[in-house]
């Protein structure tokens, strides 16, 4: 791959995406019920469900005790949570995996943009010129909209789709309208893409582009490294990307004014780590007469919850990283 030194740069847009489309919801709460291991022989895998209103929290590892703890960890983290929320994780160290929602789709805000920049990759055969690396590197490093939607236009919806369709991201539906933050991503899909990034399967990407997307990654700006890093090991280098939207108030169901829509994904590498986390919310209200980043501040929070949960039932004895939440820019 030949990447040359960048030489352009963009303007800085805002991170606010407005929707104009209408999605139907109501409130829920999760509660946390008792873990149900599910037995198995000597040496298998073992898996344990626990049951939240809405689904299940279904973990799986060699170690039944790890796969207990996050299942009950995760169900608490969530407990009395007003916001939807859908989790996947991927642990290749430990052989051990959760998901919670993982098929239900939801508007993708940012975290579109690796798919964005490895659908580039893909198209130009191993050469982005000048203009294109300065502009993936403000669209996933800053998470400009105004970059993002040049090398979206320039890429195209097409080759887009083809990238998906390589990676294995069945589920994930590219906005009709040409809307980037409405695409509809699963947390199964995303958690494929991490895990394709952090794999050695050069089938989509080799190895070469596969670190270039992980190096934004891991620089992105310090105000938008909250989420899924919250309370990882300080050893571990840090990939993530998040995204977030408010809805627009023009939509026709009250339900859907002032809604925000919050995700994180994340890729912990090095040393021992090799997992992934992806954690996505809806439903994060705004109650009416308050200031609209109450909703994004909640959204914030529950990522965070399941991400402390997730980072000290994996690795309990490891010093975590010094993971805050910075704020909005």
């Amino acid at each position: 791959m030949k990447l040359s030194k960048t030489t352009s740069r963009v303007t800085l847009g805002t991170v606010f995406v407005a929707a104009y489309v209408v999605v139907a919801t109501s409130s829920w709460t999760v509660e946390p019920a008792p873990a149900e291991p599910i037995a198995h022989e000597a040496g298998e895998m073992e898996s344990t469900s626990q049951r939240l209103k809405g689904g299940l929290i279904e973990c799986a590892s060699p170690n039944p005790e790890l796969a207990h703890e996050l299942a009950r960890d995760i169900a608490r983290s969530l407990a009395n949570r007003a916001s939807r929320a859908s989790m996947v994780l991927y642990d290749r160290t430990t052989d051990t995996s959760c998901a919670y929602g993982a098929d239900k789709h939801y508007d993708s805000a940012s975290i579109v943009k690796p798919i964005i920049l490895g659908a580039l990759l893909l198209a130009r055969s191993d050469h982005l010129s000048e203009d294109e690396q300065e502009l993936a590197r403000e669209m996933i490093v800053s998470s400009d909209n105004d970059a993002t939607y040049t090398l979206w236009d320039s890429v195209g919806t097409e080759n887009i789709q083809e990238f998906l369709d390589k990676a294995g991201m069945e589920d994930t539906i590219l906005d009709e309208a040409g809307l980037m933050g409405l695409t509809q991503v699963t947390a199964r899909d995303q958690a494929t893409l991490l895990e394709l990034l952090t794999g050695e399967d050069n089938s989509v990407l080799n190895a070469e582009e596969r670190a270039y997307i992980l190096g934004l990654m891991r620089n992105v700006q310090e105000d938008q490294r909250w989420g899924a890093p919250a309370g990882a090991p300080s050893g571990a280098a840090v990939q993530v990307k998040n995204g977030w939207l408010q809805r627009s108030e023009r939509v026709k169901d009250p339900w859907d004014s002032g809604d925000w829509k919050v995700n994180s994904m994340g890729a912990f590498t090095g040393r021992a780590y090799d997992y992934g986390l992806v954690v996505l919310t809806e439903n994060n209200r705004v109650p009416e007469g308050e200031s609209p980043g109450v909703g994004w501040d909640y959204g914030m929070e529950t990522i965070e919850r399941v991400a402390k949960a997730v980072h000290r039932d994996l690795y309990p004895d490891r010093t975590p990283a010094a993971a805050g939440s910075p704020g909005r820019r």
